[in-house]
């Protein structure tokens, strides 16, 4: 019997992996996906990369000869989420900001009606500052390496007045450089291009090599070993330490890893008149095998679409009907300029600027490829600029109604190229509403069980939600007239569902959460949840990854008391960084092994 099984190499499972095995627990870590060798599996073609079918950016098996693994999407939307170790971060951005305080319990501060005041997190955000500190320094997190179209954005929020912030903790409408999870540039790193030039090749060059691919995966610097890979994704940090935890732990145990293993059930049997969970089953994705395996512990970190699903498939208790419900995104768009000189838009990390405005949500500067710029300015709930009578094509401070782009007005906007746009994307604080939801399809089932089906009314979103976003998206608007765009554009997105949250939330009462303050199940004991699925709420707009893995070690923390009798130690003890030298050196020992 292991101690603890963890479903999922993500962003959380890898964290609550590192840390119990840091521990020296026994740890199991079942991931459906492979563990890819960039070097060898990635490339900079943005087909290749990002197409959701083919790409080896997908939700599906290692193999790409097969077919990718299909959810019900009854609306115009688009499901972003990859398998593989490393999750979804394999193509994060690495910003890493903290949420708002205003969207944790016991917030007194004069914003305090302004957020989902319905659905807080069960603690302070003091509570949560000192595992915020620990992810941040582990990872680690730095200010990031800015650009070109960085000081855009600084020139638009300067000439409009903005204050500069320079704390980690956001209390005011400010602008501030992005907190990232991505290495500096070294050395030669950012003063030369191309992926064969020796100058940009590890040892000469270190840290962002400003290659502006971020969104496929990072293998930069060319060379370098793979903990010292300038993203700090998942796959390049946590995972690493979770499988050398005796290299850098004093009690360290490494974890076991199986890849290409899809759990299909969670396991559990009645004790004492409580349903408890005692192990997992799970199929080889590449042979069909079948396999169970008993644990003192569970822990769910698949993700806000699977980890429902898996629920439902296992038969397990959902008394107060919320498994699956509150799948909250934020709701996106796009605001893009066309400027006549100049942006550096494809270069550097995808995002190195941003600015907050507490109860409503942020934006932030964004690079793209060629043809994710495109994807960018195409995919619009309004449809084709003034053509659709939907009632959308909103009309505001932009140049012409919302919607789409096409013809000679889309191939002007490209002739300029790139690197004459500049795009600012708007997060919103939206509100966790129960009619969005994760549940099982009536469509035929896959090899795995009944698939997922997620519900997303993009069109009966909240009035608060709806306001957030007309005051971001005219926000942005200033912000790049100011910074100096000839012409603007306003795109509308519907759903991209990437930053996604709280499909098994926990919360302050059982009427409307899954979780406990401890991120254990409420009707299933020695179940936990560690991802986004998990976070109470949409963190008032920032990116969620750096919330994830700060609430997901609070989580490993409360399994070792509840039930291996230790006591925390981020409170007590120092964190090793992931890029220490002692996980470099064994990691390639485990690699060649």
């Amino acid at each position: 019997m292991r101690d603890v099984i963890v479903i999922g190499a993500g962003a959380g499972g890898s964290v609550v992996a590192k840390e119990l095995a840091g521990r020296g627990l026994d740890v199991l870590v079942l991931e459906a996906g492979g563990y890819a060798d960039p070097e060898t599996d990635w490339t900079h073609y943005e087909n290749d990369a990002n197409n959701p079918l083919t790409g080896f950016m997908r939700f599906g098996p290692a193999d790409r000869s097969r077919p990718a693994w299909f959810r019900e999407t009854p609306q115009n939307s688009l499901l972003w989420q990859l398998a593989g170790v490393g999750g979804t971060t394999q193509h994060y951005f690495g910003n890493s900001p903290r949420a708002y305080p205003g969207v944790f319990a016991g917030y007194d501060g004069s914003d305090a009606a302004a957020y989902d005041t319905a659905h807080l997190f069960p603690f302070t955000y003091a509570d949560l500052v000192p595992y915020y500190e620990w992810v941040e320094a582990t990872l680690p997190v730095h200010t990031a390496a800015m650009g070109t179209k960085e000081s855009v954005f600084f020139r638009g929020c300067e000439k409009l007045g903005m204050a500069l912030q320079t704390t980690k903790t956001t209390t005011a409408d400010s602008y501030r450089p992005q907190e990232n999870a991505i290495l500096p540039p070294g050395g030669t790193a950012g003063r030369f291009s191309g992926h064969d030039d020796p100058r940009v090749q590890w040892p000469l060059a270190t840290g962002c090599t400003f290659c502006g691919y971020c969104f496929q995966g990072c293998k930069h610097p060319a060379g370098a070993p793979r903990t010292m890979a300038a993203k700090r994704s998942a796959d390049n940090s946590y995972m690493p330490m979770a499988l050398t935890a005796d290299a850098w732990s004093p009690h360290g145990k490494p974890v076991s890893l199986v890849t290409d293993a899809f759990v299909t059930r969670i396991r559990s049997e009645q004790r004492g008149g409580e349903t408890v969970a005692t192990g997992v089953s799970w199929r080889s994705v590449t042979t069909g095998e079948e396999h169970t395996e008993d644990a003192r512990v569970v822990v769910l970190s698949a993700g806000c679409t699977e980890n429902p699903r898996l629920w439902f498939n296992s038969g397990l208790p959902n008394p107060n009907d919320w498994v699956g419900r509150g799948y909250t995104d934020h709701y996106f768009d796009w605001v893009i300029g066309l400027f006549d000189d100049y942006t550096g838009s494809t270069k550097g990390a995808a995002s190195a600027a941003r600015a907050d405005f507490p109860g409503r949500g942020g934006i932030m500067n964004v690079g793209l490829p060629p043809a994710i710029q495109q994807f960018a300015l195409t995919f619009s709930d309004s449809g084709i600029r003034g053509q659709y009578g939907n009632g959308r094509g909103f009309t505001g401070p932009w140049d012409g109604p919302t919607g789409r782009l096409m013809g000679e007005e889309l191939k002007e906007v490209l002739t300029h190229g790139a690197d004459r746009l500049f795009n600012i994307l708007i997060m919103t604080d939206d509100d966790v509403e129960p009619h969005n939801r994760a549940t099982l399809s009536a469509l035929p089932a896959d090899e795995h069980g009944p698939v997922a089906k997620v519900e997303m009314r993009q069109r009966a979103r909240s009035a608060r939600t709806v306001a957030n976003r007309e005051f971001l998206a005219r926000k942005a608007v200033e912000v790049v007239r100011a910074a100096g765009a000839r012409k603007v554009f306003r795109i509308d997105w519907p759903p991209l569902i990437l930053h996604v949250h709280s499909s098994m939330r926990m919360g302050l009462s059982e009427r409307d959460s899954v979780l406990d303050d401890a991120a254990e199940a409420r009707w299933v004991r020695r179940l936990f949840v560690a991802d986004n699925s998990a976070l109470a709420n949409a963190l008032g707009g920032p990116n969620p990854t750096l919330t994830s893995q700060a609430v997901a070690t609070r989580t490993a923390e409360q399994i070792v008391r509840r039930y291996f009798g230790g006591e925390g130690w981020v409170r007590t003890e120092s964190p090793v960084v992931s890029t220490d030298a002692r996980v470099t050196r064994r990691f390639a020992q485990v690699a060649a092994n």
